[in-house]
């Protein structure tokens, strides 16, 4: 056997040995992100007390599923008073009328405004939310709701979140509601979306005092409304594009979150194939990168050792494979319970390598749309590019 030869079994097994100890940390020492930590459970809870919920949903073109959103809300068996607010951010396909309708028999507690013009140094959603704050100042809200017109909640959900808020003394409740999984793209893709989201926020980290990490799903968050008027409300985070991590950690300054799982809350917003989900993932991934190419090709690059190593690893032999095989095992085990969670078979656990390279490719994808001036397109509006369009 050559020098070169030599050379390269040894470059392996290097290798093969980090990606193994990547997986051991991630493992034993990250909060336990992968054991799909505070799920939410169906039972009924007890209510301290009734506090008054005002429900602002964003709705920008959502005809097609703010009606079911708004129905699950009016549908609750909250104890207290819920007052919804739509705000139509500018659309044109009827999506006021839709959540109108949907209220047809509760109107008055629907209120549909439509959202002012879009000015400088706001994102759109930003924006909207804090038309729906503005809006629901009479009705002096103890607490916000802030959810998406895509997501239909639970009998409970209102119920559910007060309770932990109350027994906690929460300022920030937040549930990861279920993405829908259905279509082989999101089959495929979705449930590593959880994974990666909890890698990078583990709700253990979240929720506890002592971390700084914090984070929260944009479409289910109950926020007091005094810790949000101490940070400054909307406003403070105006111009964020991931908006729902950015207020979490804002009131985490000055206040006690929580983040958790729900099977029963979920979303129904399709993904058109494998185009359409890369789109979810590369709209806010090089914002997260914080627009730098070096952090990109540094993440590449972690990527490509943890997830990526261990198997081409197990094709050299030797210690390499030993390493390798190791680290694929334990990062198959790791995958497993978010896989139970979306009723997933465990026999999609060892291709997450395969799915960690829709994800590179998608986060290569966010930071060439940002610098060809299209980052964070939504709805036809841009809201994260060299040239930024408002409106």
């Amino acid at each position: 056997m050559g020098r070169s030869e030599n050379t390269k079994i040894m470059i392996a097994a290097w290798i093969g040995s980090v990606s193994f100890l990547i997986w051991i940390y991630l493992f034993t020492g990250r909060g336990r992100f992968w054991h799909v930590p505070n799920v939410v459970n169906d039972r009924k809870v007890l209510l301290v007390s009734s506090p008054r919920i005002a429900v602002v949903i964003p709705a920008r073109n959502e005809a097609d599923v703010v009606g079911q959103a708004v129905r699950s809300l009016l549908e609750q068996d909250y104890s207290g008073q819920a007052q919804i607010f739509v705000v139509d951010d500018h659309s044109s396909d009827g999506t006021a009328n839709v959540a109108r309708w949907a209220a047809s028999d509760k109107a008055e507690q629907l209120t549909v405004s439509l959202a002012m013009s879009l000015p400088a140094g706001w994102t759109g959603k930003m924006w909207a939310l804090s038309q729906g704050v503005r809006q629901a100042t009479p009705f002096a809200p103890d607490y916000f709701l802030f959810t998406d017109a895509d997501i239909v909640h639970a009998p409970d959900s209102i119920t559910s979140l007060v309770a932990r808020a109350q027994r906690d003394n929460l300022d920030l409740v937040s549930l990861m509601a279920r993405l829908r999984c259905s279509s082989l793209a999101e089959r495929a893709l979705i449930p590593a979306f959880l994974f990666f989201f909890f890698m990078l926020y583990p709700p253990e980290w979240v929720s506890s005092p002592t971390h700084r990490t914090a984070a929260a799903a944009g479409g289910c968050i109950l926020v007091r409304a005094e810790a949000l008027a101490r940070m400054g409300g909307i406003a403070a985070i105006r111009n964020e594009l991931i908006d729902d991590c950015a207020l979490a950690r804002e009131i985490k300054r000055n206040g006690r979150i929580w983040l958790g799982l729900t099977q029963h809350t979920h979303s129904i917003r399709g993904n058109d194939g494998f185009g359409g989900v890369g789109h979810m993932i590369s709209r806010t991934a090089f914002y997260q990168l914080r627009h730098s190419g070096w952090l990109m090709i540094a993440t590449v690059l972690g990527m490509a050792i943890t997830f990526l190593a261990p198997p081409v690893m197990v094709c050299f032999g030797g210690w390499a494979a030993l390493w390798g095989g190791a680290a694929w095992l334990i990062m198959s085990t790791a995958f497993w319970p978010t896989l139970r969670f979306y009723s997933r078979s465990p026999l999609w656990a060892p291709l997450l390598p395969l799915i960690a390279i829709f994800y590179m490719g998608a986060t290569v994808h966010s930071a060439v749309r940002y610098w060809l001036g299209h980052g964070g397109e939504w709805k036809v509006r841009l809201q994260d590019a060299k040239t930024h369009l408002a409106g």
